[in-house]
């Protein structure tokens, strides 16, 4: 993002909700890969949200008891020409308060040192215990001798809270320029598919198509996937989360490709086909697909405000095991193989997940009994599927698969926004009719 203003706007939302309290965030760390070899960065998802910084090991103090112009501070590696010239550009204390906001900027080695004065008069501290090990030993020690403090003043109220609560429900409804990003990463992640299938033919292996995808991911701009891409032929697909990619592609089976982009600002896309390799379906393939469309088509014109994930989920389930009952490959009682979950050893997943900065987003989907109420700005994937193997037992009571039906995997995802007026496909670029798909 060049326009770095939302960020501020996040942070004043943040702010307002912390309530004296002050809040500790630190961006990721480098992660080691082999020998002397480090991953390529990926910065966490709410330290970004709320500064836009893309550097490791930075610590971000949000300081809601503090007056204006001293709530944001930002603790950054220094600027090293003989360090960068060897790993890259610094912004350093100075392009910390100048590009991205902060009040105040120190360098990160001060951060020990400096932590308990920032934190002198807080109501509570927000901070993730248990996921950053090089910060939590100083955040800790500052947090127990405040409470030693506060019990010889006769106060003893002094809090340690996790600040998840707070700016993943914050995160979970996202504003105008992340729905713009999101529609972004949609479409380079649909015109991936679109190449993909147009592309594939028998004998082609699967890895080949994955190279395929990801080179449009990289010539488009983005960061590269979002996630390992699944492509998946023929029973491979009956494997969720399947990530060989290495096997060939035969004629008459079909191919399940799971992938999505991941924008330079980490936004994401997560889109699922499947098609037939040749071109033309067989009927057995044709029968599930046509059950799937119709459960995903269902689902997604549920996604509309005061619904909930939970109900999108069983809207796709309804027409699953409906569909199944028609083909025989379940018998019984449509609610009654729903409460016992007879249809699991074909359908074994949710029908989708929140989406965003992460994949799997962060945001709760209920709140104690109460199930989440969609809202305009929540973004969600749509992803049911049917997936026919002899991995799992057939439960007592049901049919037998017969062979015929054995080594078919079919899933169909879109990123779906909430609206006012109803939901909109973000991925629709993707084309998933049985028309569209057979050539």
């Amino acid at each position: 993002m060049n326009d770095l203003s939302p960020f501020s706007q996040r942070r004043d939302r943040f702010l307002e909700q912390l309530s004296g309290k002050a809040a500790i965030i630190p961006a990721a760390s480098l992660v080691r890969h082999h020998a002397d070899c480090d991953y390529p960065f990926r910065q966490n998802s709410d330290f970004w949200y709320l500064t836009g910084f893309d550097e490791p090991d930075a610590v971000a103090l949000f300081l809601s008891h503090r007056p204006l112009g001293e709530r944001f501070i930002l603790f950054v590696l220094p600027k090293k020409p003989d360090i960068e010239i060897w790993n890259g550009f610094r912004w350093g204390t100075q392009g910390a308060v100048e590009k991205f906001g902060a009040d105040v900027a120190h360098p990160l080695d001060e951060f020990p040192n400096l932590l308990a004065e920032y934190l002198q008069g807080a109501e509570g501290i927000a901070f993730r215990v248990g996921k950053h090990p090089k910060i939590e030993p100083i955040v800790l020690k500052c947090w127990a001798e405040q409470l030693d403090r506060a019990q010889r003043s006769g106060c003893v109220e002094l809090p340690l809270v996790a600040p998840c609560c707070l700016l993943h429900k914050l995160r979970l409804r996202k504003g105008p320029e992340e729905v713009e990003r999101m529609r972004e990463a949609a479409r380079i992640s649909a015109e991936a598919h679109e190449i993909a299938r147009n592309i594939t033919r028998p004998g082609m292996n699967e890895r080949q198509i994955q190279a395929i995808i990801e080179q449009h991911f990289l010539d488009k701009g983005a960061r590269g996937p979002a996630y390992g891409s699944i492509v998946a032929g023929g029973d491979n697909a009956c494997v969720l989360h399947y990530t060989a990619n290495n096997a060939p592609l035969r004629n008459g089976e079909l191919l399940l490709i799971d992938a999505g982009c991941s924008l330079v600002d980490y936004y994401n896309g997560d889109i699922t086909r499947t098609f037939p390799i040749n071109g033309r379906f067989t009927f057995e393939q044709q029968a599930l697909y046509e059950v799937v469309l119709a459960a995903q088509q269902a689902a997604v014109e549920s996604v509309i405000p005061g619904q909930n994930a939970e109900s999108v989920h069983f809207t796709a389930l309804k027409v699953l095991v409906e569909g199944l009952l028609d083909l025989g490959l379940l018998k019984g009682e449509v609610q009654s193989l729903i409460e016992q979950d007879a249809y699991s050893h074909l359908y074994m997943h949710r029908t989708g997940h929140w989406l965003g900065l992460d994949v799997h987003d962060v945001g709760a989907y209920r709140l104690g009994e109460h199930p989440v109420n969609l809202e305009p700005g929540m973004v969600l994937t749509v992803e049911p599927g049917l997936y026919v193997s002899d991995r799992l037992r057939v439960p007592e009571g049901q049919p037998e698969i017969e062979d015929r039906w054995k080594g078919i995997g079919i899933r169909i995802e879109d990123d779906v926004l909430v609206t006012e007026t109803g939901p909109e496909v973000l991925s629709a670029a993707a084309l998933k009719s049985v028309e569209e798909l057979q050539k």
